[in-house]
């Protein structure tokens, strides 16, 4: 037993890694996993003190368990059977493409990420580009919600800087968990984008496994009250004006719901910008076919490295307003009748939504200019008629002052080469005419 054993030193270095890797994996990594949990658990605890609606324990599980938990789901079983059965191949086969399935779908949240660092980054990144305001809400009635209520914020779709704006201001109130569509799926993005709780979705999918594994997550989630934010337009507005809605993830909400044991209160929300970051993108995103998006990373890169220098040289100016105002909460257990409709809640919904859409000065002086030439006097008197006869509740006027709000919006335009000045008044650019058209829809319908 005392024998000494010769090695050659190669293999005793690696019958060290092997035993250092093994002592680590069974007895270090669980010891320092759980210290880390108690220490977020606590963090949350205090965090939960000051939001008006707490983290919920669904989201706090871990994502291997919640995998676990999606994949042996009865129904997803079943789908998992019948996929195999429609394929022609062995059930494990299918288990393993559902299971890279909940993989893609299933978010791994941490609330150090998104209040540590998402939160302000989305507040200083909002402030940067834009003068953020705040449009008509009831604080009191969005506080005296139902604690226990699953939340789920409904939004029109302009920009990508919704995800970011929306998170700005919600901050107080919950962490969101957003469905983002395909063109997040990039690394390191995609990690980034996951702890902050969103979740993956192809919106085009027509494969029955991965809209059952995607079903029921969300109905895990709503049933575990986690607050959501969805688009039922089910992408971004290529023509500027709100869209009709799409009813996947409504749909996926509303189907077996325990509305005794959990309410579900949904808020409409509704964006606006006087100037749209991706505009000439889905502009030609609509020109072409099947909603491709020509927005290549030395494009983005290009107009990252812009906007820096001109900061740098003290040229940057912000690209406007934007604001956001809420709606009145639609409660499906007072309106039961809807949970069981929901074509019927998503029209409710998006009508709710288009109906407060903020006024900005940008769009209304587009408003006005695409109906013909005008001088700034004859924009003002527009900017009034339109003002006097509309609910001016969702209007947001720049130091409350008219004048000055049409200022803005001629300013704007002209800057980006869309309006030109002359003689005769201000006049929409021929070849930029789709480009106003485009902020212009986004309030027509109030018009």
């Amino acid at each position: 037993m005392t024998t000494p054993v010769t090695l050659p030193i190669w293999l005793f270095v690696l019958i060290l890694l092997f035993a250092a890797v093994t002592f680590a994996s069974h007895f270090l990594f669980p010891s320092v996993r759980w210290f880390f949990r108690r220490r977020m658990e606590k963090a949350v605890k205090r965090l939960n003190t000051r939001l008006q609606r707490p983290i919920e324990p669904f989201r706090l599980l871990r994502r291997y368990d919640l995998i676990q938990r999606l994949v042996y789901d009865p129904e997803v079983t079943e789908a998992i059977v019948a996929h195999a059965n429609k394929e022609g191949v062995r059930e494990d086969v299918a288990f393993q493409r559902a299971q890279r399935y909940a993989r893609e779908i299933v978010p791994s949240f941490s609330a150090f990420a998104y209040f540590g660092w998402g939160v302000r980054l989305a507040r200083w990144l909002s402030n940067t580009l834009y003068r953020v305001r705040l449009g008509h809400h009831d604080a009191e009635q969005l506080a005296s919600l139902d604690r226990d209520a699953t939340v789920i914020f409904v939004m029109n779709h302009r920009s990508n800087m919704d995800y970011v704006l929306v998170t700005h201001l919600a901050a107080d109130r919950s962490a969101l968990s957003y469905a983002v569509g395909e063109w997040a799926q990039v690394w390191p993005l995609s990690r980034l984008i996951r702890s902050m709780g969103a979740y993956f979705i192809r919106r085009k999918s027509r494969n029955a496994l991965y809209r059952m594994v995607l079903r029921r997550y969300v109905q895990m989630a709503t049933a575990g009250g986690v607050t959501q934010a969805i688009f039922p337009e089910g992408g971004l507005s290529l023509d500027g004006g709100v869209q009709s809605p799409k009813l996947g993830l409504l749909s996926y909400i509303t189907e077996d719901l325990d509305l005794e044991a959990r309410d579900v209160v949904f808020i409409p929300v509704a964006l606006n910008y006087d100037r749209v970051l991706e505009d000439r993108v889905l502009l030609r995103a609509k020109a072409g076919p099947g909603r491709r998006f020509d927005a290549k990373i030395t494009h983005v890169a290009r107009a990252i490295l812009r906007q820096i220098w001109l900061r740098v040289t003290g040229r940057f100016h912000r690209f406007g307003y934007a604001a956001v105002s809420f709606g009145t909460p639609l409660s499906l257990r007072a309106r039961a009748g809807l949970a069981r409709n929901p074509e019927a809640l998503a029209n409710a919904l998006m009508q709710e939504v288009a109906a407060i859409v903020p006024i900005l000065p940008v769009p209304l002086v587009a408003h006005l200019l695409m109906q013909g030439p005008k001088t700034r006097a004859e924009v003002e008197l527009g900017f009034s008629e339109i003002l006097a006869r509309i609910d001016t509740t969702h209007v947001h006027l720049p130091r409350d002052n008219r004048d000055y709000a049409v200022e803005v919006g001629l300013r704007a335009l002209t800057e980006r080469g869309l309006v030109s000045e002359s003689g005769e008044g201000f006049a929409v650019n021929p070849n930029e005419e789709e480009v106003v058209a485009f902020y212009a829809r986004s309030i027509s319908h109030l018009l």
